[in-house]
């Protein structure tokens, strides 16, 4: 009787040389902007806790690349987010200068660069966890495949409102810069339904394509 267990499944065609060029140009990128975004932030701690996604997250992708090499779609998505997050680590969510300009342009009652970067927060990870759940389980083509990503994409947000509050009960007033609250009670639920927001329209944006990439050679 054979020992061989079954074969593994096949990287997809476009995935399995997304990885030459496109990934280390917007690697670079991300390294780049973080290293930047560190000479004199606002505040040295809250840079941290903002920008700490891309500091372990960039170094654990190149570990796990050959074994799971990603689409260019969601190599490039990856850093916007890394760009969204080393922007508000740099000036602090609530004092980023775009965000500042959009406030007085509108006449809105706050800085809403964090609210953005809610909807991002839930944008992006919805084809990560996409890509996940279609190469490694038998969901693609399932009606589950959609709300199951868009329900990984709230308990992650969950989570990160959860590390929040921590931050807010070890660091008491020093901890505001990374809350951005803003002075809004309901923050935490607002942040949330951003997420909401961009990951279902991350899905009903994307799907086909990321689908698309998923089938094709690759280009690249």
């Amino acid at each position: 009787m054979s020992a061989v267990g079954p074969a593994p499944r096949p990287v997809p065609p476009s995935v399995a040389r997304s990885g030459r060029l496109l990934p280390l140009l917007l690697a670079g990128l991300v390294v780049a902007a973080l290293a930047l975004s560190a000479w004199e932030p606002h505040d040295r701690a809250t840079w941290f806790l903002e920008t700490v996604w891309v500091i372990v997250g960039l170094p654990l992708l190149f570990l796990t690349w050959r074994r799971f090499p990603m689409t260019g779609l969601l190599c490039c998505l990856l850093a916007a987010h890394a760009l969204v997050l080393v922007v508000g680590g740099h000036y602090t969510y609530a004092q980023v200068p775009l965000g500042d300009w959009v406030r007085d342009t509108f006449a809105l009652d706050r800085n809403p660069y964090d609210r953005f970067g809610h909807l991002v927060q839930g944008f992006v990870p919805a084809v990560l966890v996409r890509e996940l759940l279609v190469r490694t389980s038998p969901l693609r083509g399932s009606r589950w495949l959609a709300p199951l990503t868009v329900c990984a994409c709230l308990a992650f947000s969950a989570v990160f409102e959860m590390l929040e509050w921590a931050a807010a009960v070890i660091g008491g007033e020093a901890a505001d810069d990374f809350l951005a609250t803003q002075g809004d009670v309901w923050d935490t639920q607002w942040d949330m339904f951003c997420a909401l927001i961009g990951a279902t329209a991350s899905l009903l944006l994307l799907s086909r394509f990321h689908d698309r990439q998923l089938d094709a050679p690759a280009r690249y």
